[in-house]
């Protein structure tokens, strides 16, 4: 079986599919059109987010067993159409969840001790005790949107802290010891902090927006390590200037290219994000929630597991 690797990965994901006796080949470079060209010849395909693999790149792909993501969603590949072709999908979740979730607790424990705020300060000579003065995380309640392997992850973190933690899910029955699963009214009546650990899908598209802010009954804190078009940025920028929103945490963004690279390639920075960098209350960091020396590893280790499960 050969297997076209279209992104660079930990090694030893090259290294354990030779082993196996896969043909393994790889093309970081070349265009989707070129590829689509080529893309018959193979009967696996390994991907992190090159590019997106829709219905006319499957169609031509004529000889695809599997697809593996590596990383925790499957957001830029056709889904249904591959599995209708009978096309095995593999993503790793697991590889990168531990990451995901050290880096959400790092976000809020930042966010509540003005750790951003205060080292600029420090920097620049400035010597400001009571303006920094923070807030501690124990009597607070965490809501959490999404219980899957990152929402875990995070809640797990939280064992250590005299804190409340809440989840809501679609899937009925996920909650555990460390998180009590509750309706979406009961988590926006109680959450001190909103943290999102949900794929893209077209639900969760847009879905922190004005409304959805303005129906939790106290201002909260907000971190999320999932997908950037799950908020609407301009709503978000509103809530901080009302208070109805503390500060944020924001791994992602709404302007990321589905390839999750670059930002604003020759666009004017919109509005809403001149203020996010501005602001003293927001934390930012460029999609690396799960991007750890660790990580690289763990999630080059699970796809190949996986893909043992299905040769």
């Amino acid at each position: 079986m050969k297997i076209l690797h279209l992104d660079s990965n930990h090694a030893l994901l090259l290294n354990q599919l030779n082993d196996l006796g896969f043909i393994n080949e790889q093309d970081y470079t070349a265009s989707k059109e070129i590829i689509e060209t080529k893309i018959n010849q193979y009967d696996g395909i390994i991907i992190r987010s090159r590019f997106t693999i829709d219905k006319q790149f499957l169609d031509k792909a004529t000889n695809l067993k599997f697809i593996g993501r590596v990383g925790a969603g499957l957001e830029n590949i056709d889904c249904e159409y591959a599995s209708q072709k009978g096309i095995h999908l593999i993503s790793a979740p697991e590889g990168n969840r531990n990451a995901v979730g050290e880096h959400a607790l790092g976000m809020l424990l930042s966010l509540f001790n003005k750790f951003r705020k205060a080292d600029t300060e420090v920097r620049n000579g400035k010597w400001l005790r009571e303006e920094n003065r923070g807030i501690e995380l124990d009597g607070k309640t965490v809501g959490l949107i999404g219980y899957g392997n990152m929402g875990k992850s995070f809640a797990k973190k939280l064992r250590g802290f005299d804190v409340k933690v809440l989840c809501y899910d679609i899937k009925p029955n996920v909650g555990d010891e460390n998180c009590t699963q509750v309706s979406l009214e009961e988590l926006q009546q109680k959450a001190d902090v909103l943290s999102l650990h949900t794929p893209q899908t077209a639900v969760t598209t847009n879905m922190i927006n004005t409304d959805f802010i303005n129906a939790f009954s106290k201002p909260f804190w907000l971190l999320n390590t999932a997908r950037g078009k799950s908020v609407v940025t301009s709503d978000l920028v509103e809530a901080l200037k009302s208070a109805k929103i503390l500060g944020a945490g924001l791994d992602v963004l709404e302007y990321e290219k589905k390839s999750f690279e670059n930002l604003f390639v020759n666009q004017e920075m919109p509005e809403a994000f001149q203020y996010l960098i501005k602001a003293d209350n927001i934390l930012l960091s460029p999609h690396v929630a799960g991007w750890t020396l660790e990580s690289k590893q763990k999630l080059a280790q699970t796809i190949v597991d996986k893909i043992k499960k299905i040769i």
